[in-house]
């Protein structure tokens, strides 16, 4: 994958959150954070450039490139955080004002037909049958009308994670689907399984808050 388009874009946008957040949630004094940061950009290059591309209709580029982001951050850190502190830093790393606006966006659309449509054609693609760091998904529609699921059979994140050695920090990562969903306003996410804690698959569930 090349650095230039999106890695590039979403390293504008989230490192210097991804910096602050380590002073905030880790403690660690200005300099370090910095030289943290400093160390983490090169390492998310390197991780970039190993990385096959993405196909046209993959719509999870962004999901991985997110993953190598804070995989870097995790190996520049002198010590390795603990699921649980990795967790609440990744979540308040992500949730910038931009991203926070980006969820209210994809609110306001959630079950429209464009956004059902693409949750099909997202299931028909299979892209991870090409790609092993992409997603395979089936979609359901809840019987009732309530929303609708997606049920994950192949993780890109969990194939990176592995790669990298940080496979039991995986369950960090899962967590800010939550949070998306909350910020989105529009939905309550609900979940049963993930691979990344030994599930049959991951899935990812969305009601409608109207009902």
């Amino acid at each position: 994958m090349k650095y230039i388009g999106m890695p590039m874009g979403m390293w504008a946008l989230f490192a210097l959150s991804f910096q602050k957040q380590l002073t905030a949630v880790f403690g660690y004094d200005a300099d370090t954070a910095k030289g943290i940061a400093k160390k983490a950009k090169l390492k998310y290059k390197e991780i970039i450039a190993h990385l096959p591309e993405f196909e046209k209709d993959d719509r999870f580029q962004m999901n991985l490139v997110n993953c190598a982001m804070i995989g870097a951050f995790i190996l520049s850190m002198p010590k390795r955080p603990d699921v649980e502190r990795l967790t609440e830093y990744y979540a308040k790393a992500m949730m910038t004002k931009p991203m926070k606006w980006f969820c209210r966006k994809s609110g306001k659309s959630k079950f429209t037909e464009k956004d059902i449509a693409g949750m099909k054609a997202t299931a028909a693609l299979k892209a991870a049958d090409r790609n092993p760091y992409s997603w395979n998904m089936e979609f359901y529609e809840y019987p009732d009308g309530s929303g609708y699921e997606g049920r994950f059979t192949k993780c890109g994140i969990c194939v990176l994670m592995q790669k990298l050695g940080l496979y039991g920090l995986t369950p960090a990562l899962c967590r800010l689907d939550y949070t998306m969903s909350e910020a989105g306003g529009a939905t309550d996410f609900v979940r049963q399984y993930t691979l990344a804690s030994g599930g049959p698959y991951c899935d990812c569930g969305y009601k409608r808050r109207n009902l």
